[in-house]
């Protein structure tokens, strides 16, 4: 972690290097201070590292030498909500810094990429009723294979760096001694012939610890990839950002929303590109129609369903896409919304195998979860023979979503994940299932009839 620091606080000196990740990069100062801002890509050249740069970079000058180049992605073109095109700001708020920092500033734009890749992705995973993650997907096709094969190949870069708070298990300098090789074409391969994988970590400020959005690169990428913000804190970040001068970019509000489209009203949004497909709101209880909604795909399992003359509130806790169905419940914790059973499609592991414990005993106890922060929840792994992995909670969880990744962690590791694709039955289906056996049995002992004596 501190290597990673090092390398950023000496970087900005003499060198070469290449950083990315939207408005939500990290570069240093000559005086070596951070800055949180949006850049991309590194090759490096040594130099003689000089004395008294900051105090922190006294005590190691072994990561003094890179150059940064700065590059800014384009993914998205429209305007937002207000009618601002909010990437025309974040750019010139990268060539600012660039221009302050007196390093080269570069433009790519992935429009066509992200919206083959990523968008087309969503709004089909939207229409089979399921909810996708763009930020992982973006991070995954876009920033991790395009933007790092641009880095790599047309820059000449020896690695890129990213503002992510995570990790890996190799030192920066190990990043510069790889050399790129062809990923197997099977699922296990002889270790012995193969040197030992880069390993995905939680970052040191597990409140914003990104590894959950990692969870599906490649191990190439992994390789030539640093994270400077590993072993920092976002809040040290903004401080020495305040104290480089760069109060423009901290003024910037926390990025949210879909991955470079930004926070938007999600029905009028989704409804621009996906035909309105009306729909009834159905009790799950009781099959009582409710109301009508403009397309299941304008919402997702666990939000409240805004329905019209119902002074209660209402979630929603499944659909039918085939009737246009969506099935709704009173209560924001009731048994519907809870299940503690779900199938993935072939699994992603960071380290391309299975853990050992798992390719061995084809079973694995490990950690869960499927949202961004939410508390880690124990589960037990069986692996399937495609790839696909079955995964049971200690406990059910609410609003398990059809289209979200399951990511696994091992202690801090994070293993990798896999899209969501089947569901068991939630505690309401198995309790009514419970409630029919019980009077099943009631009943035909109703209907014995007592022995003669």
């Amino acid at each position: 972690m501190f290597s990673s620091l090092m390398w950023m606080l000496q970087g900005m000196l003499s060198g070469s290097v290449v950083w990315h990740q939207g408005i939500m990069g990290v570069l240093m100062t000559p005086s070596g201070l951070l800055l949180t801002v949006s850049l991309a890509s590194l090759s490096r050249s040594r130099v003689t590292a000089s004395a008294g740069t900051s105090p922190i970079c006294d005590r190691q000058t072994l990561y003094f030498g890179y150059n940064v180049t700065g590059v800014f992605m384009k993914n998205w073109d429209s305007l937002d909500e207000s009618g601002v095109c909010s990437t025309e700001k974040d750019c010139e708020d990268a060539y600012r810094v660039c221009q302050s920092l007196d390093i080269p500033f570069h433009q790519v734009s992935y429009v066509k990429e992200y919206w083959h890749e990523v968008f087309s992705n969503l709004l089909k995973e939207y229409e089979k009723g399921r909810t996708p993650n763009p930020d992982i997907l973006c991070n995954k096709h876009i920033k991790f294979n395009h933007f790092h094969k641009y880095a790599i190949n047309t820059l000449g870069a020896d690695a890129m760096a990213t503002g992510h708070y995570a990790r890996t298990s190799q030192e920066d300098e190990e990043v510069f001694q790889q050399t790129p090789t062809a990923q197997p074409t099977t699922l296990f391969r002889d270790r012995f012939e193969i040197r030992n994988p880069v390993r995905l970590h939680k970052g040191a400020d597990l409140l914003k610890d990104q590894t959950f959005f990692l969870s599906q690169i490649s191990q190439d990428a992994l390789r030539q990839t640093l994270f400077p913000l590993a072993g920092l804190t976002k809040e040290f970040v903004k401080k020495m950002a305040a104290e480089a001068g760069f109060h423009h970019v901290l003024k910037r509000k926390e990025s949210m929303g879909i991955c470079f489209i930004g926070e938007r009203n999600f029905e009028n949004f989704i409804l621009e590109y996906l035909e309105p497909k009306p729909g009834n709101f159905v009790s799950i209880e009781d099959g009582t129609v409710m109301g009508t909604h403009k397309g299941w795909f304008t919402l997702t399992l666990g939000q409240r369903a805004r329905i019209g003359g119902q002074r209660d509130a209402w979630f929603v806790v499944d659909k039918d896409v085939t009737t246009g169905d969506v099935f709704v419940a009173p209560t924001t914790n009731h048994p519907a919304l809870f299940r503690d059973t779900m199938r993935t499609a072939r699994f992603h592991w960071v380290t391309i195998d299975p853990p050992p414990e798992l390719a061995r005993a084809q079973m694995m106890e490990c950690h869960f979860r499927f949202i961004h922060q939410m508390p880690l929840t124990p589960c037990t792994v069986t692996l399937n023979m495609n790839g696909s992995v079955w995964i049971t909670l200690s406990q059910p969880v609410r609003a398990l979503t059809p289209g979200q990744f399951a990511v696994l962690y091992k202690g801090d590791e994070c293993l990798g994940s896999g899209k969501i694709v089947q569901l068991g039955p939630s505690e309401y289906t198995l309790q009514r299932g419970r409630d029919r056996l019980v009077a099943a049995a009631q009943h035909k002992e109703q209907q014995t009839p007592e022995p003669i004596s």
